[in-house]
């Protein structure tokens, strides 16, 4: 058996799934409860918010890119809390067209291949008893997928939640909540979704109001009740191929976006990960054997990253004699320059012919499936890697040898196929898994 889990899901984004699941993380943590975070799906910003929220490491559970073995490896983190609460991404059912490794990236995957009942998110603004009706279509759609009930959101008026019970007491739907319109709990967004958790002086305070909107509206006793698991499948070890024995890994700011399971994984391999902070103009540290610059938001901080000195001579003195690798917006800083969102150009590393502006914006979001054509750090050549691409940059010139073929969730053969040159490599993707 998994452990005893919830499912915060909706019909569709925006509709507060983020704001329940912090609010209920945080109000559990409150009464004295374990609550270990999972986010399904390969969403980089929310779980560094739920970690906050829960004081616990939060994983990411992707039904694409992940077997089913390997997903129940990670959800053994959680076998010691008194309650795993994962957050779905986007609609219950989105996913994309053809399967992956277990499934097609939709929440409903892990809410069936985990038995954890789903709990949803109602945006129900301009509707009232339809509501119901939704709900009630959610829940029949997809046999395996149990729908434990509704949070009911942006309620305008005691009238208003009145006709939407009804509607779910009609439906055969339990209510565990309904939360008023007016309530001023939100998190701040910005084109790859929402801030970063450490970007915002009022974590906790925002995580605080939306613990006490949660426990004032909603029935936790109820909520954590409803909890279960159902058979787990088998966890599969599958030990992580660190990039390096010593890594140097770039983090602030601008370098934030990589996945936790990745990191999680190279310690247990028995790597030593060394972090810097390139806006903090430090260079990659010497004891290092490979450097690895992740994603992140370097077009925000494009002005500082190129004056730089120390850093960027340091990880062109670093490529001369050990790899490195930068993933998207690490990609770019080890380009030849960056253009920012006002047409500024920017010279960055050079270690790479790269050339991207976010003055032509251009958004690429997807699942990537990358056959290497060459070796990068921690994977040799014909390595297939299963990763996400997600930014808004446009490639004014790839001019170096690909690193991969890449297709997407579909198949289809896509033009951002990675740099590489010397020992320095690149790809615009996160990775996520690799076959080995």
């Amino acid at each position: 058996m998994s452990a005893k889990g919830l499912i915060i899901a909706a019909p569709a984004s925006g509709a507060g799934k983020t704001t329940v699941a912090l609010g209920l993380a945080r109000a559990l943590r409150t009464r004295g409860l374990a609550v270990q975070p999972f986010k399904s799906g390969p969403d980089y910003i929310d779980p560094a918010f739920l970690a906050a929220a829960t004081g616990r490491t939060c994983f990411n559970l992707d039904s694409w890119a992940m077997k089913p073995g390997q997903i129940a490896a990670l959800v053994k983190v959680g076998a010691g809390a008194d309650l795993v609460l994962a957050e779905g991404s986007m609609g219950l059912f989105d996913g994309v067209a053809l399967p992956g490794a277990t499934g097609t990236g939709a929440t409903a995957d892990i809410a069936a291949l985990l038995g954890w009942p789903v709990v949803l998110v109602l945006d129900a603004s301009g509707q009232a008893q339809t509501a119901a009706a939704v709900a009630q279509g959610l829940a029949r759609f997809r046999p395996g997928v149990q729908v434990a009930g509704v949070i009911l959101n942006r309620v305008a008026s005691p009238r208003h939640e009145a006709l939407l019970r009804a509607g779910m007491a009609e439906a055969g739907l339990t209510v565990f909540g309904a939360l008023p319109r007016n309530a001023a709990v939100a998190v701040p967004e910005r084109h790859l979704g929402l801030v970063q958790a450490a970007e915002l002086p009022r974590l906790e305070a925002l995580l605080e109001d939306a613990a006490r909107l949660i426990s004032q509206h909603c029935d936790l006793n109820a909520l954590l009740t409803t909890a279960s698991a159902g058979p787990a499948p088998e966890a599969t070890a599958t030990k992580a191929v660190p990039p390096g024995q010593r890594i140097a890994l770039a983090r602030d700011a601008a370098f934030s976006f990589i996945y936790p399971h990745m990191l999680a994984g190279w310690r247990a391999a028995g790597a030593e990960i060394l972090p810097f902070s390139p806006l903090a103009d430090e260079p990659p540290p010497e004891a290092a054997d490979v450097c690895w610059l992740p994603g992140g938001y370097p077009e925000l901080h494009a002005g500082t990253l190129a004056g730089a000195g120390r850093f960027l001579a340091g990880v062109r003195g670093f490529a001369a004699t050990r790899p490195v690798h930068g993933e998207c917006g690490g990609y770019m800083v080890l380009g030849e320059a960056l253009v920012d969102a006002v047409g500024t150009r920017h010279v960055m590393a050079g270690l790479l012919g790269l050339e991207t502006s976010f003055a032509q914006r251009r958004m690429h979001l997807g699942y990537r499936r990358a056959t290497l054509a060459a070796p990068m750090p921690g994977h040799a050549a014909g390595t297939v890697l299963a990763g996400h691409e997600f930014h808004y940059a446009s490639i004014l010139a790839q001019p170096d040898a690909p690193l991969a073929t890449v297709t997407d969730a579909t198949g289809a053969t896509v033009p951002e196929t990675g740099s590489r040159r010397g020992l320095a490599t690149g790809s615009f993707f996160h990775l996520i898994t690799a076959d080995t």
